[in-house]
């Protein structure tokens, strides 16, 4: 599991903050955008987030956005 900070400025209605949320995550993994969700936490600062893919590749893009920034 890996905590992440993030910060958008899409407000916070609507879902808008949370879908530019799921773009960045998907854009700094080099994913498709329909591959992450908010899975808790939508209306929270903090979030649950689902990515599917490769568990291996995953984890090498997280620890790789962890390590960059």
């Amino acid at each position: 599991m890996f905590r992440l900070k993030a910060r958008v400025r899409a407000v916070a209605e609507d879902n808008k903050a949370n879908r530019a949320i799921e773009k960045l995550i998907a854009k700094r993994l080099r994913i498709g955008k329909t591959t992450v969700r908010v899975i808790s936490g939508e209306t929270s600062r903090s979030k649950i987030i689902r990515i599917e893919g490769d568990p291996d590749d995953l984890e090498a893009g997280l620890k790789d956005i962890v390590r960059t920034g």
